[in-house]
């Protein structure tokens, strides 16, 4: 998947482990931004936009410590992961307390940090769709209750869309003509992004075509490694 819109701030005083880090999380579409102690980071945060905060603790002039609080001051929202090299419960619940996210312990599974970064950026997004209640909807010619799961072309009978059918034909509709992120549904209705549920997901979308195929003016697009959109065309 692809997270080039995605920035994170890393701060590590560690120049050989920053820079491999930084690399790393590069190779996997991330745009990082890589500060070596406190007072950079803080800089870096103030005039540029982040997503996300990985802290290394033990810094000099400024530690992660310091530096989150003031983080939170100027946003209380951005999610911040703790990196340290020690797993004292003290400072894991100091962490906590300032408002961390995560505590990664030094030496870590690349993977599991992967998998950590993405759950929590996904964790941003999806709220922002179950906040919207609707549950009718029509779009061209169709109607569509997701209560019911009912799909009504015209005056035809309704379609009694699947379970999954159901939940991916609403995520659709609520990103009508834009772009709707593959992991935000593999993630909202799988609870997980990996090949397989994203073959069985593919599956689910050729099924809501051949749906949605009796109007010759509703389409889904497929946006090559981005997502899918579904289409009026006026």
């Amino acid at each position: 998947m692809k997270n080039s819109n995605k920035k994170i701030l890393l701060v590590e005083d560690d120049h050989n482990f920053g820079s491999i880090l930084k690399e790393f999380l590069t190779l996997n579409d991330y745009d990082i931004a890589l500060a070596k102690n406190g007072i950079e980071g803080f800089e870096k945060f103030r005039k540029e936009h982040f997503d996300l905060c990985i802290l290394d603790v033990m810094m000099p002039y400024k530690d992660g410590f310091t530096l989150a609080k003031e983080i939170r001051e100027k946003n209380d929202v951005i999610p911040i992961f703790f990196l340290t090299a020690k797993n004292l419960k003290e400072d894991v619940l100091k962490g906590f307390k300032i408002g961390a996210d995560d505590y990664i312990t030094k030496p870590f599974d690349s993977d599991v940090l992967l998998a950590k970064i993405k759950a929590i950026l996904n964790r941003k997004i999806t709220p922002l769709i179950e906040e919207n209640e609707n549950f009718e909807f029509e779009f061209s010619d169709f109607s569509f209750n997701s209560k019911l799961r009912h799909l009504k072309y015209n005056a035809e009978e309704s379609i009694k869309l699947s379970p999954k059918e159901n939940q991916l034909l609403r995520l659709l509709v609520l990103y009508l003509n834009d772009l709707l992120p593959r992991e935000i549904a593999l993630n909202k209705i799988w609870r997980d992004d990996n090949y397989f549920t994203s073959r069985s997901m593919d599956v689910y979308i050729a099924k809501l075509r051949k749906y949605l195929s009796v109007d010759e003016k509703v389409q889904i697009l497929n946006i090559h490694g981005e997502g899918f959109r579904l289409v009026v065309n006026v």
